[in-house]
């Protein structure tokens, strides 16, 4: 036997590091399998199942019926258009990025930009959701869709989907009332999911207006077939008689919205209404129902339902008449005049004027060293309550202000619903500004003084109200003093037209208003429109109504920057420095049934610029009343189709002028010169 020498390992010990180092191996080879099946089974179980399961079962989306919106007697205003939109399921777009995208690039002319844009798109959805499809065009024209199928069998994992897109019929007419839709935002998707909702990526959903605020039972419920795929999602169509009775879950159609509006006098309040800019709207005396409405300029909900491009918006945001804010309830004014029932009323509640109290008109009221004036220079003389607001005095106001002072006035206005929103939650809405003496300590420099309450009182200074609310103020006046919720929903129908839901008149609050202090504010609002002298006389007489229909009403124009020494006409002044024309009234004032305010945004006068719409609407109204009485209701269902003539517009020199507002330069307590609101040298006001 040879002894071992130094440096040699026996056959044993090179056997046994061998077998160490193959018992390591395995050991590692066995912890990378436990790691691998870890990340297989455990964190990507669900991805692997579902790719499993979708070689074989996809399940495609049925998309429920939008709900329609109609107006009072069934007309519908918006309802659904068929469309088709292109989609990639990133799992089943085999070289995706090399060939498919590329191919719908060409055949759907997108350049640079546009096709980078979806590829992150449907990269994020690889990560993300492999199986959900991603829309990459919606609403197809046709010869987009012939494209595309004429070309599906290199198109691995594109499809063409029938997708309803919205479709507003009514143009820009009701636009601030019924909103529009667009595609649903990443942060909406996680947040509205989480809460239970069942949305999908490029799915749209409901802005602003009837369409946002019903958005929950509009949209309905979708539904699901399953089919037979192949790896590259391509159906099976002999093997889908193969997945049983559960193979499709039908989709239940949202509900129907039923509007308190009637198209028929929604389309006179338009073509009565001459503003470029402005609102009109009629409610419902006696149950706060909104009956027309119309926020001029309007936009065209059909263009921003879907992808708006960068372009069509930023003309929408450069326009300087700002058509995307509701002017009825999300924009504020000084009413002017037509404040001076709000006066009134604190005036008489005070106990310190009663309807006989008489002011002498000499043309102006000094206060201090100053001269607030009467928009009739000459006075006009001792006057009554009555007189008073059949004249649309300023002197008799001023009295009032500097008698009772700020507070007691801002105290009716509150109640009656100003500085605060109405409620109406359809549509977007400010507060209005309604101030006090409080108000005033903190907002104006120096604090509160005595002549803040004297433009208050005529509805300038710092007094702002939105058309809405001073509706509602004189429906209370012509009401006895409800307070109503305004609404435009009338009620909710399903698709065979069974009524889900119906909405019941809302009073808010019940204002203590002695009834003889209505009675004369009434009286003094009738003497406005039904007597020689009244501010609205003349478009009474021009109005068509007959001489014993009984109009209760007040105009007012509206100050927008200070006056001169000289008083210039409408037509010498440019557009964004013209006076606001306002109407609002009631009618029949024996037996109210319909308000209407009218604001002619840089009309002119109300007593010629607003009061003839406000007629117009109130005639029509009680002419369909009439009809409807005698006539057979009309078949429901029926498409509405627009038949009104173009809005007014400014010509091209006044748009170069009016790029941006020029600033209010009436100060709180600064005295006021009332505009003549007839437009002529004429002693009528207002």
């Amino acid at each position: 036997m040879t002894p071992p020498t130094i440096g040699n390992t026996t056959p044993g010990r090179d056997l046994k590091r061998r077998f160490l180092w193959l018992g390591l191996a395995m050991s590692l080879g066995i912890v990378a399998l436990a790691i691998q099946l870890y990340r297989l089974q455990l964190i990507r179980h669900e991805e692997y199942a579902a790719k499993s399961v979708a070689n074989f079962v996809k399940e495609v989306r049925l998309r429920a019926d939008r709900g329609v919106i109609k107006d009072a007697r069934g007309t519908i205003l918006v309802d659904s258009r068929p469309s088709f939109d292109a989609f990639v399921t990133p799992a089943f777009c085999t070289d995706c990025f090399e060939q498919v995208i590329p191919r719908l690039a060409e055949l759907l002319q997108w350049d640079a930009d546009q096709r980078k844009k979806i590829e992150d798109l449907v990269r994020a959805s690889r990560r993300n959701a492999p199986f959900q499809p991603v829309p990459v065009r919606v609403d197809l024209t046709r010869d987009e869709y012939d494209r595309l199928n004429a070309r599906r069998d290199i198109l691995d994992g594109v499809e063409v989907v029938p997708v309803p897109h919205r479709n507003y019929r009514a143009d820009t007419v009701l636009s601030h009332v019924l909103g529009y839709m667009n595609e649903i935002t990443q942060e909406e998707l996680e947040r509205l999911n989480g809460d239970g909702a069942k949305y999908a990526l490029g799915d749209y959903i409901g802005r602003r207006g009837l369409e946002r605020y019903f958005e929950s039972k509009l949209r309905g419920q979708d539904g699901v077939r399953k089919e037979v795929v192949n790896a590259r999602g391509q159906t099976i169509e002999e093997l889908n008689d193969k997945l049983g009775e559960n193979a499709v879950i039908p989709p239940t159609a949202g509900s129907n919205l039923v509007l308190s509006l009637d198209m028929r006098l929604q389309e006179e309040a338009e073509r009565a209404f001459p503003g470029v800019t402005g609102a009109v709207v009629a409610i419902d005396v006696n149950t706060g129902f909104i009956r027309a409405l119309v926020s001029r300029p309007g936009f065209d909900p059909n263009l921003l339902t879907g992808r708006v491009t960068p372009s069509q918006m930023a003309t929408l945001a450069r326009d300087p008449l700002h058509p995307m804010i509701n002017r009825v309830a999300a924009e504020h004014y000084s009413p002017g005049s037509t404040f001076k029932v709000i006066s009134q009323l604190a005036a008489f509640k005070s106990g310190l004027f009663r309807p006989e109290t008489v002011v002498n008109c000499s043309g102006g009221y000094r206060l201090g060293a100053r001269v607030w004036r009467c928009h009739k220079e000459s006075g006009h003389g001792p006057l009554d309550a009555r007189g008073a607001m059949k004249a649309s005095c300023d002197s008799w106001f001023y009295k009032v202000a500097d008698t009772i002072g700020l507070d007691p006035i801002a105290e009716m206005g509150k109640l009656l619903g100003l500085g605060r929103p109405t409620g109406i939650g359809v549509v977007a809405e400010v507060p209005g500004i309604m101030p006090s003496s409080a108000y005033h300590d903190k907002a104006s420099p120096g604090g509160y003084t005595k002549g803040m309450a004297l433009n208050s009182a005529m509805g300038q200074g710092d007094v702002n109200v939105t058309p809405l609310q001073l509706a509602l103020v004189y429906a209370a006046v012509a009401n006895g003093g409800k307070l109503y919720k305004p609404q435009l929903v009338q009620r909710l129908e399903n698709l065979d037209g069974q009524v889900m839901e119906e909405f019941k008149p809302e009073v808010v609050s019940k204002v203590d208003i002695n009834p003889a202090h209505l009675k004369a504010i009434v009286e003094g609002l009738e003497a406005v429109a039904q007597e020689p002298g009244g501010t609205s006389y003349r478009a009474k007489l021009k109005s068509g109504l007959p001489a014993d229909f009984l109009v209760a009403a007040k105009t007012g124009t509206a100050q927008v920057t200070r006056i001169g020494t000289v008083r210039l006409k409408t037509h010498q002044m440019s557009y964004f420095e013209r006076d606001h024309a306002w109407f609002a009234g009631f009618a029949p004032a024996d037996k109210p049934e319909l308000v209407v305010v009218v604001l002619n945004e840089h009309g002119g006068h109300g007593g010629v610029d607003a009061a003839p719409t406000a007629l117009a609407v109130m005639k029509k109204y009680f002419e369909l009343k009439a009809q409807d009485a005698t006539s057979p209701p009309p078949r429901a269902n029926q498409p509405y189709t627009p038949s009104l003539p173009p809005a007014p517009s400014l010509d091209e020199a006044a748009l170069t002028r009016a790029v941006v507002p020029p600033p209010k330069v009436v100060s709180p307590g600064e005295p006021i010169q009332p505009p003549s609101e007839t437009g002529d040298d004429s002693a009528t006001a207002d």
